[in-house]
């Protein structure tokens, strides 16, 4: 068993270098290989090429950095190394799936077999599933979602006299997560901290000692755990470098610690890896990003390379000089400038607006006008935003004008309770002692098992240090319930245990399907739904995902796959997506920044450019400025031909009026390069004639 204690000096094992093994094999480029090159831009084609030696490719927004990385797995299997030896990791399934495509039409399916594209996350559950026993686990280990997660928390916090405050459970769910991507262990974190990072320190061994009862690993877990493992056993080390020659990574400047040393440790001594990243994107400090692992590469791998792409395939030249100008304000390891031949382009306008009210109408009206005027589509405009909550108003004014819209990080499927209940079902499955799953289902459907009973038997359980199944089925449980209570839990647990050993029989789906009908699921939902059409969509939920999670197990690769891999690729999904595999269509954009981030379009309209909101207040509390004008950075690079910006003189907060600043970040912009149309403002007459047409004119076309 390995125990996490997280050495300071990290143990490397040398092997060959990518390219040795591929000189082997294939000892020049053929004349094919470099026309393919040809078709990049001269960085872009450095960068593909360079093998021998660590790299860091500084790719500018819209720069073709994802095009970088597949033309060079193409290069890589084309020089000789098996695509089995290659692997390419990111921070979304979205953006894999996006490699695995262009890869796909780079080469035959023969070339890349066995070439591994997948999160961070996948790959670390994939080093957790082969190397579990190491770790001390079994087979089947669980994956908390943050749900379980802070299930777990809370039960433990109101079973222990420690100190702990039930209220202040999210912040130590936060807290927790923080010491994990920080490469923080619970023993660390005791050592170090004071006031209520003590108490959360406390709380953080209890929690990764319950989830090792449960066979269960947390989200942050997937990197902490193989990292721990690969520093302190050579002998797996070995292996998972001999598996992994080359390593590729994705939207770098998003690593945190944890991922970082993952990177160092798989990439050895001789720095077999290409890593892609701007430090002028990076905008998840708040989730434990670190830009500065860019600078680090530089003291840890002498003969790094750094090869910077400038050129920007995506936005006229005006844009990318307001960008640039923007951007100077931050402090650099590295400098860069975004250039393009695609034009100078329009000025960039600034719109100003009485209150929030009048802000989404002008800009609704905005799109309808620029639309009829101009043609193209609905999906060519954006409207981008600091959080969530600004949305309402836009999404109002929208409707009211017949104007389809999207919004992105709309309701996940396995965000449902359905979904969620099935899953839960499995999970226990598969893992007997998951007690998130546990506590899930126990009266999904009703068993009339109630909520004292529960409460006694996780204090036995507690206090045997064992899963809350288990517990069911110890004798010394007699002695806390009534016979009754007693015979309904041990009833379900052996239940429980029968399903267990259908699922590893030859037909587990069909042993899936039929508990789905035993437990009268179905029946229960219609029971419960306000609607026969909410029941009905429920059920369907629910064939859905049995569907689904049988063409799960037919993409794996192995010839016998178990039910308990295949939940566990569920949960890894769910935790990754956590949104509809949705397209917007035709129809407005409406999201965050940071849900922008990767995405462009012609039109975009920045809204709530101001003081408190970007900036938002926190940041200029916490001395976080420079974060947030990356935001803006980002959001101005996500737009092609024009971009917007609005802000308010007023805006409602908290019930009150309150007078409002436009955003500092305009006037770090280019000031020849505004427009600010409230400055010279239109004949009132006329602005109203030209609105009243331009909306009648779209209303006839809509209806």
């Amino acid at each position: 068993m390995i125990r996490v204690t997280f050495p300071a000096r990290l143990r490397r094992c040398s092997s060959r270098s990518a390219v040795e093994h591929g000189r082997r094999q294939i000892p020049i480029i053929t004349s094919a290989i470099r026309s393919y090159v040809a078709t990049l831009n001269s960085q872009q084609q450095a960068a593909v090429q360079t093998v021998d030696r660590p790299l860091l490719v500084l790719a500018g927004a819209g720069s073709g950095k994802t095009r970088v990385i597949t033309e060079k797995i193409a290069h890589l299997i084309r020089q000789g190394m098996p695509a089995r030896n290659i692997a390419a990791v990111t921070f979304t399934n979205k953006a894999a799936r996006e490699m695995q495509g262009r890869v796909a039409r780079l080469l035959d399916g023969a070339q890349t077999r066995g070439l591994r594209i997948s999160t961070f996350h996948a790959l670390g559950l994939d080093i957790l599933r082969k190397e579990h026993r190491q770790l001390g686990y079994k087979a089947g280990i669980t994956l908390f979602d943050e749900q379980d997660k802070n299930t777990l928390l809370r039960s433990l916090v109101n079973h222990d006299d420690g100190g702990f405050e039930i209220e202040q459970c999210d912040f130590y769910a936060r807290r927790i997560g923080q010491w994990k991507n920080a490469f923080v262990s619970a023993d660390q974190a005791l050592v170090r901290c004071t006031g209520e990072d003590a108490a959360a320190a406390r709380l953080y061994g209890e929690y990764c000692r319950h989830l090792q009862a449960y066979n269960a690993v947390d989200f942050d877990d997937l990197i902490l755990l193989p990292v721990a493992l690969l520093q302190q056993s050579p002998e797996t080390l070995e292996k998972w470098r001999n598996r992994i020659r080359y390593l590729l990574v994705d939207e770098y400047q998003d690593t945190n610690i944890t991922q970082y040393q993952l990177v160092r440790l798989l990439a050895g001594k001789l720095g077999r890896f290409t890593v892609v990243g701007d430090d002028d994107q990076s905008i998840y400090a708040w989730r434990g990003a670190q830009p500065e692992n860019l600078a680090r590469l530089q003291k840890d791998f002498s003969r790094l390379q750094v090869i910077k792409l400038e050129q920007n395939y995506r936005s006229s030249g005006r844009i990318l000089k307001a960008a640039n100008r923007l951007i100077a304000n931050n402090s650099h390891v590295f400098e860069k400038n975004l250039w393009s031949d695609l034009g100078f382009g329009d000025p960039l306008r600034v719109l100003s607006h009485r209150n929030e009210q009048l802000e989404a109408k002008q800009i609704v009206s905005e799109i309808i006008h620029h639309k009829f005027k101009n043609g193209g589509r609905y999906q060519d405009y954006a409207i981008l935003y600091r959080g969530n909550h600004q949305s309402r108003l836009f999404e109002q004014m929208l409707r009211e004008n017949n104007v389809p819209y999207f919004i992105s990080g709309s309701t996940s499927f396995f965000a449902y309770a359905e979904v969620k209940d099935i899953l839960g079902y499995l999970r226990l499955f598969v893992n007997q002692d998951d007690d998130a799953a546990f506590l899930r289902i126990i009266n999904t459907p009703r068993r009339e098992i109630g909520p004292t009973t529960l409460e006694k038997l996780g204090a036995y359980a507690n206090q045997r240090h064992i899963s809350l199944y288990a517990a069911c089925r110890e004798l010394g449980l007699a002695r806390q319930l009534p016979e009754r209570s007693l015979k309904r839990l041990q009833r379900f647990s052996a239940w429980v245990e029968e399903m267990s050993a259908e699922l590893q029989g030859s037909e587990p789906f069909a042993a899936i399907e039929r508990f789905v009908d035993q437990i009268g699921y179905p029946a229960w939902l219609r029971e419960n739904a306000s609607t026969e059409q909410a029941a009905e969509r429920k059920i369907n939920n629910v064939t859905e995902l049995l569907e689904w999670l049988k063409k799960l197990a037919n993409r794996e690769n192995t010839t016998q796959v178990s039910v308990a891999d295949v939940i566990a690729k569920a949960m890894l999904i769910d935790i990754l997506d956590r949104s509809q595999e949705d397209e917007a269509g035709d129809r407005v954009s409406l999201m965050t920044l940071h849900a922008a981030k990767g995405l462009e379009f012609p039109h975009v309209f920045l809204v709530g450019f101001e003081e408190n909101l970007l900036p938002h207040q926190n940041s200029l509390e916490s001395g976080t400025l420079e974060e947030e004008r990356r935001l803006a950075y980002v959001g101005i690079t996500r737009a092609q031909q024009t971009c917007t910006f609005s802000y308010c003189t007023h805006r409602k907060r908290y019930g009150e009026i309150s007078e409002c600043e436009p955003s500092r970040f305009l006037a770090e912009l280019p000031e020849e390069d505004l427009q600010w149309p409230g400055k010279k403002p239109l004949d009132p007459e006329l602005q109203k004639q030209r609105g009243k047409a331009n909306l009648a004119h779209l209303k006839t076309l809509l209806s």
